[in-house]
C-alpha cells in the first residue's frame, strides 16, 4: 500500500504540497463541473500532474461532498474525487464571480464543464468568449446528449443516458427489467472519454496540428462507444443483441457459477484449446474430444449442455478448490470480489491499488488511478480538501487580488470566507 500522510486542512494560506513531476505537469485546468463526470475527468488530470483549480459554489461546494457515506459531515467519496485539486469558491450567478472565472480561464490550458448546454454561454463563459483572449484553450464539455441535436437541452443523468445508449438493454435476464450496476458508470466512462479528448487535443497543439478546440463529450455517446458489434450485427444481419444474464451471446462457455458454500466463480473457457483443458479438468474427457464442441459455433449450439456440466461440477466444490484446479490447467477463472476481498488480496496490494491519505489524523485508503506509467506515474498528493481551501492561493497569488479585495468579495458572497 502506498502511504500518503497529508492532512486535508492546508492552513490559512491554502498552501499544498508541491506536485511531483508528472506527464501533465505545467498544464493548468479549470474545472467548473460538479457531481461526477467533470470532476472525475479533473481528478484523473490532477493525478497525473496537472494543476486543477476546481471552481465551486460558495459555502456548499460540489454536491458530492454530502453524498453517501459521510465522516464529520464530508463524503468519504469526496476525499478520492477531490484529490490533488485546489478548491476556489466563486458565485457564477454574480457578475464579479463570472469575471474572476473568466480571468482564471484566460490563464488556463484546459477548462472542463458539465453544465446543461447553454449555461456557460449565458454566463459569458462559453468557448467563443475565449477565442481572442485564449485561442489555444482546450474546452471540454460533458453533457447528457452533446452540445447540439434535438435532445441537447434534455436533462442528462447517467442512469437515463445509459438506457438510451443501448447499454442497459443488453444487461440483465430475458423477460425481466434491464438492470444497472450499483455505480454511476455512465458518468465515469464519460469522464474517461473527456480525459482522452483533452489529452489528444493537447497533443495536437504540441505537434502543431491544431490550436485550441472544443471537446464535446455526451454521456449517451460514451456508453454507445462500448457497444462492440451491436451496430454492425443489426445493420448487416438484422440481429438485435438481447440480454443474456450472466453469459455473453455467441461465446461459449463463459459464465458465472455458484460454488459449494455460496461463493461464485467466473469461468472463461471459450477458446478451443482452453475448452479442451477445461473439460479435462472437470473430469469430462469425453466432451473435450467431442467433435460437436470442437469450435465455438458448435459450443454455442450446445450451450445448455456445457453449462449444466460446469454448474454441477462447481456446486460440488469450494471456491478455492475450483480455482486451484482450473489454474493448474491454465483455464481463465476468478472469484466475484466485494471490496473487502479486494483489500485482502495480495495482488491488489502488490500492484499498489490503494493509496493511504490522512484525514484529521485518521488514515483513509482511496483507490489508485490508472493507467500505470513507468517514467511519469501519477499519485495522490493530497485528498479532497475543504470548500474554498485554496481561495487565497488562487485568488491572491494567481489572479493578484489584494487581501482587502478578497474580503470585499467574501462580504458580498462572491467567495466563501477564508
Amino acid at each position: 500500500m502506498v502511504d500518503r500522510t497529508v492532512e486535508t486542512s492546508t492552513g490559512p494560506s491554502g498552501a499544498v504540497p508541491a506536485v511531483k513531476h508528472g506527464p501533465l505537469t505545467g498544464i493548468r485546468v479549470i474545472e467548473v463541473g460538479q457531481l461526477l463526470a467533470g470532476p472525475f475527468a479533473g481528478a484523473m488530470l490532477a493525478y497525473f500532474g496537472a494543476e486543477v483549480i476546481k471552481v465551486e459554489a460558495p459555502n456548499a461546494g460540489d454536491p458530492i461532498r454530502g453524498w453517501r457515506v459521510l465522516d464529520n459531515g464530508t463524503s468519504l467519496w469526496w476525499r478520492s474525487l477531490g484529490r490533488n485539486k485546489k478548491s476556489v469558491t466563486l458565485d457564477l450567478k454574480q457578475q464579479p464571480g463570472r469575471a474572476l472565472a473568466r480571468k482564471l480561464i484566460d490563464g488556463a490550458d484546459v477548462v472542463i464543464e458539465n453544465f446543461r448546454p447553454g449555461v456557460m454561454e449565458k454566463w459569458g463563459l462559453g468557448p467563443e468568449a475565449f477565442k481572442a483572449s485564449n485561442p489555444d484553450l482546450v474546452y471540454a464539455r460533458i453533457s447528457g446528449y452533446g452540445q447540439d441535436g434535438p435532445y441537447a437541452s434534455r436533462p442528462g443523468f447517467a442512469s437515463v443516458c445509459e438506457g438510451i445508449s443501448g447499454f442497459r438493454y443488453v444487461n440483465g435476464f430475458p423477460d425481466q427489467a434491464p438492470v444497472r450496476p450499483n455505480l454511476s458508470i455512465g458518468d465515469t466512462i464519460s469522464g474517461l472519454h473527456a480525459v482522452l479528448g483533452i489529452v489528444m487535443a493537447l497533443l495536437g497543439k504540441e505537434k502543431g496540428n491544431s490550436s485550441g478546440q472544443v471537446v464535446d463529450v455526451a454521456l449517451y455517446e460514451s456508453m454507445f462507444n462500448l457497444m462492440e458489434a451491436v451496430v454492425p450485427e443489426f445493420s448487416g444481419a438484422g440481429v438485435i443483441r438481447e440480454p443474456s444474464g450472466t453469459t455473453v451471446t455467441g461465446i461459449v462457455p463463459t459464465n458465472t457459477y455458484r460454488c459449494k458454500g455460496g461463493k461464485y466463480v467466473v469461468i472463461g473457457g471459450n477458446g478451443d484449446s482452453i475448452f479442451q483443458r477445461l473439460m479435462s479438468a472437470v473430469g469430462r474427457e469425453d466432451l473435450s474430444v467431442d467433435p460437436r464442441l470442437s469450435s465455438n459455433a458448435g459450443r454455442v449450439t450446445h450451450e445448455a449442455e456445457i453449462d449444466e456440466v460446469l454448474a454441477q461440477w462447481c456446486m460440488a466444490r469450494e471456491l478455492p478448490d475450483i480455482l486451484a484446479i482450473l489454474e493448474a490447467q491454465r483455464v481463465p477463472a476468478g472469484p466475484i470480489y466485494n471490496v473487502e476481498d479486494m483489500f485482502n488480496d495480495p495482488h491488489f496490494q502488490a500492484r499498489g491499488m490503494f493509496e493511504r491519505v490522512e484525514i484529521d489524523g485518521k488514515p483513509l485508503d482511496i483507490p489508485a488511478m490508472l493507467p500505470k506509467l513507468s517514467q511519469t506515474p501519477g499519485c495522490t498528493q493530497w485528498p479532497g480538501g475543504d470548500v474554498g481551501s485554496h481561495n487565497q492561493e488562487v485568488l491572491e497569488q494567481i489572479l493578484g487580488l489584494s487581501a482587502s479585495e478578497l474580503e470585499q468579495l467574501a462580504t458580498a458572497g462572491v467567495v466563501s470566507d477564508s
